[in-house]
């Protein structure tokens, strides 16, 4: 058997330039399409598919399948520019031997760098909605195209990642998103001083906090609730209730944390009316609904929820073990939102006074939450929901009156003690606006104890 060699004819050299040119700007259409896709608004979008816009739903559809689509544009990305890097290494050996190699690198390097990466995603970065719908058509077809390459590769890629110990789990996209969301509100807020804007930031922050806070943040405490002894002569209840600035009011028997029914206010005086006016006779237990209890757990968000689906507007508060730990109503939680509903004085903060040197006597029980909200202060919420506990937690031990503690940026000095509860006290910032909250960022607040004398 006689050996021979097959050889492939030499390319023409204006072959070789055109593939490589075309190669590049396949290179460049790809890279568009990878950045503009990927950095294309999505809320624009979602909004531009709403109105019907079939371009936005298929960008949106690729999104969706992004490691499909990111494995397609990469496996097509790679394969044009190896092939170009390959014509163009062949070329140039044949014209310069081995020191076409070399040439080669460089040329095909400055090339697919210049013209196959950064101009096109510069420009796709510039206007990624426009070129995204431009394009999605391209993208689709890429990702018809190559899908079974692309399942195959994303398989492999996510194997390898699980072999090193690396999970991609999917959840991780849309906390990112929400995260993405409240860069976009606070970058908002920073451009803008206007006070109607810094209101409408406080509200988005706070609806997008609802699913992170609990009701036991924002309840009327036990100790703060008015409850009427259901034992009680009806008319005596009926002037306490009557009386109360509250439309309903919880009822208790025995003992206080023994909610046993809510009373409305148009409930009473529509059995006082159909009584002749007698409240004598009035059964207040047939005149009051069933209390709604619900665990101090509960989300502001679902209990929102559970509010619109019951219809109802009031709820007891209880801790795992049945405990009564305060009340909570429809109202509360729109408060959380959009700020206090019934004060009409020109600040609007219950628990908080302004003093005339720029510091602000508060009520223990002020809400962090609240305080953060109105002077959009950084104080943290985690292990404390009330200011008072807030003090108590960097404190570390039971504060005496006169004694100051100053973190975050803020100086507390306890004015008022309550037994073993901080009652009031005086909140000054620290310097000007912008050093307050720099050093509310801190994540570790230094504190500073002196005792008055």
């Amino acid at each position: 058997m006689s050996d021979f060699e097959f050889d492939l004819p030499d390319l023409p050299g204006w072959f070789t330039v055109a593939a490589v040119v075309t190669l590049l700007l396949v290179a460049a259409l790809l890279s568009a399409v990878e950045t503009s896709i990927t950095s294309a608004s999505r809320a624009r979008l979602a909004e531009m598919e709403r109105r019907g816009s079939r371009r936005a739903a298929l960008v949106n559809r690729l999104r969706d399948q992004r490691d499909k689509f990111i494995s397609a544009v990469l496996l097509g990305n790679n394969l044009v520019n190896i092939l170009g890097s390959a014509l163009t290494t062949s070329a140039l050996i044949a014209l310069f031997g081995d020191a076409g190699v070399i040439y080669a690198t460089v040329i095909m390097t400055v090339l697919v760098v210049v013209f196959g990466e950064v101009m096109p995603k510069l420009w796709a970065f510039a206007h990624a909605d426009r070129v995204a719908l431009i394009l999605a058509p391209v993208a689709r077809g890429l990702v018809a195209l190559l899908s079974p390459f692309a399942t195959t590769t994303g398989l492999a890629a996510r194997g390898m990642l699980r072999i090193l110990g690396v999970r991609v789990r999917a959840g991780e996209e849309a906390e990112a998103a929400a995260q993405e969301l409240r860069g976009a509100i606070e970058l908002h807020g920073a451009t803008h001083r206007d006070a109607t804007v810094r209101k409408e930031r406080q509200m988005l922050r706070s609806i997008l906090d609802l699913a992170d806070v609990g009701v036991s943040d924002i309840m009327v405490h036990r100790r703060q609730v008015a409850a009427i002894d259901a034992d009680q002569k009806p008319e005596a209840i009926l002037e306490q209730a009557l009386s109360s600035p509250h439309t309903r009011v919880p009822l208790w028997r025995g003992t206080p944390d023994n909610i046993v029914g809510i009373l409305h206010a148009k409930a009473l005086l529509a059995a006082l009316r159909a009584n002749g006016g007698d409240p004598s006779s009035l059964d207040i237990s047939q005149i009051a609904a069933r209390p709604w209890f619900i665990p101090d757990t509960t989300s502001l968000l679902d209990q929102l929820e559970a509010f619109r689906r019951r219809r109802e507007h009031f709820a007891v508060v209880v801790d795992e073990y049945g405990a009564l730990m305060g009340v909570v109503t429809l109202e509360d939680i729109l408060e959380e939102i959009v700020g206090d509903i019934d004060e009409k004085h020109e600040f609007r903060m219950p628990g908080v006074r302004p003093q005339s040197d720029g510091s602000f006597v508060v009520d223990g029980s002020v809400t962090i939450r609240d305080l953060n909200r109105q002077f959009d202060w950084r104080l943290p919420d985690e292990n404390a929901a009330t200011i008072a506990g807030l003090v108590l937690f960097e404190a570390r031990r039971i504060p005496e009156v006169g004694q100051v503690y100053t973190f975050h940026g803020l100086r507390f000095e306890i004015l008022r003690r309550k037994r073993n509860q901080v009652a009031t006290l005086r909140i000054s910032v620290i310097g000007d606006a912008a050093a307050q909250k720099r050093d509310a960022g801190t994540a570790e607040a230094s504190k500073v104890a002196d005792t008055a004398a």
